[in-house]
């Protein structure tokens, strides 16, 4: 059976991009920031047209009836664009990871054993809504000598386009193969299963949006994945927490954005303190209209909200929605979010040092927190300058996937004429 046209298409490209990661390996450091920096004036100097691009991509999500939680991760702004371009920069001033070796001994035969950083080499995203995301992937990727393929959602096809057009560009200006980053354009869904199945072409594939996308990636791929599925972050008000902190930072976690994998999902009080904390907390989410939703216990305290259900502890709304459990003990609490939570970010409020190292160490999750907001669960936040995607997997890179979570590492021997005897 013959491939479709966009498989063919992927399948040349993908080829083109391997040899594209072979040229990569003699750019420098230099090369690589003048195309960051290149790529940055690009976006600033053609923000009305990639706006222009995006509010198509708008118009048709609303005359679908697409929800606010998925229009909000596809809507592009000034502010965001700023931000994109502030992304490049700082990408562009970090430190250059290809190459870095360290670990080295001196063996008793003299031997020299060390370890050197080197790209994954080709990788390929495949992702949803978010337009950030191709130019985070191309920036953070090309910064680690990787080349890439980026398969985005058709929902946000026109930004997508707009932006793979200046990457590609902004890699010419600099004397870099434009082949080293290739957009898929076509809406052909065996585009995905061809990207899967290309042994040989693809080094590791990175799935970033809904459930239902990792999961068929995670079943599919022939090739590595780094992935996450959901972002069912918890905040656990201690009974030791500073009530201003508390109240500030379950109000952040939730209502900064909804639409993102960093949102708390469900907040957790202790008993002594529920009292306490609950009703001005419930009314700042009332103000906002954030549907809460409670164990019998939280209800004694805020009778007129709605009951929780066991479905709503494992849930990641993406919606102004809060499950609120009550707990009697700092171990209940720990207990509940190594039991319901996706193992992404969760965060406990506390003045009392030893319970927050306690958290810090008993809770199995990528990024846990002592008081601060899960917001802050983001590459650009950790300094990472961006974030290809946040992995909830523990091999092989854990949390925001960053410049060194697109590299490993290979064994480097220096000798001076020894012979295994």
């Amino acid at each position: 059976m013959q491939p479709s046209p966009a498989c063919a298409e992927l399948s040349a490209a993908a080829r083109a991009a391997k040899q594209a990661f072979h040229t990569l390996a003699s750019a420098s450091s230099r090369q690589k920031n003048d195309f960051l920096s290149c790529l940055a004036e690009r976006i600033a100097r053609n923000r009305g047209s990639i706006l222009a691009a995006n509010a198509e991509d708008l118009a048709a999500a609303r005359n679908k009836g697409t929800g606010e939680a998925l229009l909000d991760r596809l809507s592009l702004d000034q502010k965001r664009l700023n931000a994109i371009c502030e992304s490049l920069r700082q990408i562009a001033e970090l430190p250059d990871p290809v190459g870095e070796m360290d670990g080295f001994v001196t063996r008793p035969n003299g031997l020299q054993i060390g370890k050197m950083r080197v790209p994954l080499g080709v990788v390929g995203m495949i992702y949803e809504a978010r337009p950030n995301v191709t130019v985070d992937a191309a920036a953070l990727c090309l910064k680690s000598g990787n080349a890439c393929i980026l398969r985005g959602g058709s929902e946000a096809l026109h930004s997508n386009t707009a932006l793979a057009a200046h990457v590609r560009a902004a890699l010419r200006d600099c004397g870099l193969p434009d082949s080293a980053v290739h957009f898929v354009a076509s809406p052909d869904r065996d585009v995905v299963g061809a990207m899967l199945a290309a042994e040989g072409l693809i080094d590791v594939i990175i799935p970033r949006g809904g459930k239902s996308l990792v999961a068929r990636v995670a079943a599919e791929a022939k090739v590595p994945v780094i992935k996450h599925l959901d972002g069912i972050c918890h905040v656990y008000l201690d009974e030791f927490a500073d009530a201003e902190k508390a109240v500030a930072i379950a109000f952040n976690a939730k209502t900064s954005r909804y639409g993102t994998c960093n949102t708390m999902e469900t907040l957790l009080v202790h008993a002594a303190r529920a009292a306490e904390l609950l009703p001005p907390l419930a009314q700042r989410y009332r103000d906002k209209g954030v549907e809460l939703r409670g164990c019998p216990n939280t209800r004694a305290v805020l009778p007129d909200i709605a009951p929780a259900a066991e479905a709503d502890w494992e849930t990641e709304y993406l919606a102004p929605i809060l499950s609120v459990k009550v707990v009697d003990s700092f171990d209940e609490a720990v207990a509940h979010i190594n039991r319901y939570g996706s193992r992404h970010t969760d965060s406990i409020v506390t003045e009392n040092y030893t319970l927050a190292r306690r958290f810090l160490r008993e809770v199995d999750s990528a990024s846990v927190m002592v008081n601060a907001s899960t917001r802050f669960a983001d590459g650009f936040e950790y300094g990472l300058g961006a974030e290809i995607g946040i992995s909830t997997d523990k091999i092989h890179v854990r949390g925001p996937v960053g410049l060194h979570g697109l590299t490993t590492q290979k064994w480097v021997v220096l000798g001076d004429g020894q012979v295994r005897v």
